[in-house]
């Protein structure tokens, strides 16, 4: 494993109770994956804030909890990666304490480190936008399946975990507006503006202006 000379984000960030805070947070932060010896990493550009027992878009409304959902009661630093749509792997960021179920979607990276890799993954021949543009691309790009689910980003071994590289964006380039995907879930939480993400970013997986 490659040891990074940047800050990890500590055991305590991830402890927040604000899962809002978190989501826009996380904006600029380095995602960094290590799976089978590969090292990858992207500038988080775009994420999208899952608020537990009363957000009716997250898998833990109403305190649901099934096997699959179970990670999500865990401290917060664990990774939460589930099957969409039984193709697309899709991976969140545990958040707040032991039973509160709140999760950041990663929905874009800006690609950093290993792009070559990356590209081998994705089956690319040239860099374009849509190697990391959207949850499932960049699980794909990252290495990433179901498998890892329940991985705790705290520990120092974990081969999934993320950075502080003093990325910083002005308070204007960051823009919030609704999540994707959760019209199911009815008009009220479909149109929380709980999605963050960098305006005019080519990564980002959707409006970008």
């Amino acid at each position: 494993m490659i040891k990074s000379k940047h800050r990890r984000l500590s055991h305590t960030y991830f402890q927040s109770k604000d899962v809002l805070f978190l989501g826009r947070d996380l904006i600029g932060k380095v995602l960094v994956s290590h799976v089978d010896g590969l090292y990858t990493s992207g500038i988080i550009v775009e994420a999208e804030s899952y608020r537990g027992p009363d957000d009716k878009a997250c898998h833990a409304y109403n305190h649901r909890r099934t096997p699959r959902t179970e990670i999500m009661y865990a401290q917060g630093g664990h990774a939460y990666i589930y099957i969409c749509y039984g193709i697309h792997h899709l991976f969140n960021v545990v958040t707040g304490p032991v039973d509160h179920a709140h999760a950041v979607l990663i929905r874009a990276l800006q690609p950093l480190d290993g792009i070559d890799i990356m590209m081998k993954r994705r089956g690319m021949k040239t860099l374009q936008p849509h190697i990391t543009r959207g949850p499932g691309a960049l699980s794909v790009a990252m290495g990433w399946d179901s498998s890892l689910s329940g991985i705790n980003m705290n520990e120092g071994s974990s081969i999934i975990y993320i950075e502080d590289r003093k990325i910083k964006y002005a308070d204007d380039e960051i823009k919030a507006g609704p999540r994707i995907g959760v019209d199911g879930a009815g008009p009220e939480a479909a149109a929380y503006p709980w999605r963050f993400y960098v305006k005019g970013n080519q990564y980002v997986s959707a409006k970008r202006t």
